[in-house]
């Protein structure tokens, strides 16, 4: 499985219309192209900082669908008023316990690692992180996407509520320490976001 995840650095005033044109006009153009699998829309609404990310069934469908979403793109840059960055990936973990439902919130970590790494260290985050984070109260689903040729991945840790994702903080620094603690990896960026959206059908790859 594979997805494409479109950052929007936008215009906080302009976040619930860009929640609205999502919603209303991206997911459903989406779901005439071959081989999409569903769509997920994080937000801050206080810094208008949105991710939206779209699956893909295969590598060939995430490719072919690249001209036919552009003009999705321009438009939600218009709509956000502000500035767009398009990154994909390999999905390598998906792991859910329950649904995604409203007021659910996400913490989503970019990480570095040298590129020769990224198997045993994707061995830890499947045998260390996937356990740890599943005892964790309020825990809704985790799932990592990597780019094998430049090192880069992303984890994205979903709770059922904004008081579940603050208690969950410093369990998750522990986990990314005990790792790091065995194959060097560099944390690039941090954020939170409320989850606006979640319509992925991907399936479980734990």
């Amino acid at each position: 499985m594979y997805a494409r995840s479109t950052t929007v650095l936008g215009d906080p005033s302009r976040i619930e219309a860009g929640i609205g044109y999502a919603r209303d006009e991206v997911m459903p153009a989406m779901q005439q192209m071959d081989g999409f699998v569903g769509l997920s829309m994080l937000a801050d609404r206080a810094s208008g900082r949105c991710i939206v990310t779209a699956a893909w069934r295969d590598l060939e469908s995430m490719v072919t669908s690249r001209e036919t979403a552009r003009p999705l793109r321009d438009r939600a840059r218009e709509v956000f008023g502000g500035s767009i960055e398009v990154h994909e990936w390999e999905i390598d973990v998906l792991h859910r316990v329950r649904p995604t439902d409203p007021g659910s919130w996400c913490r989503v970590v970019w990480t570095a690692a040298d590129p020769a790494r990224m198997a045993p260290l994707l061995d830890l985050f499947r045998t260390v992180v996937v356990p740890g984070v599943e005892q964790q109260e309020g825990f809704c689903s985790l799932s990592l996407l990597r780019d094998p040729r430049a090192g880069s991945s992303v984890t994205a840790t979903t709770y059922d509520s904004r008081a579940s994702l603050d208690a969950s903080r410093e369990a998750s620094l522990v986990l990314s320490a005990g790792i790091g603690g065995q194959i060097p990896f560099e944390v690039t960026d941090t954020a939170e976001f409320e989850v606006v959206m979640a319509h992925l059908r991907v399936p479980e790859t734990v």
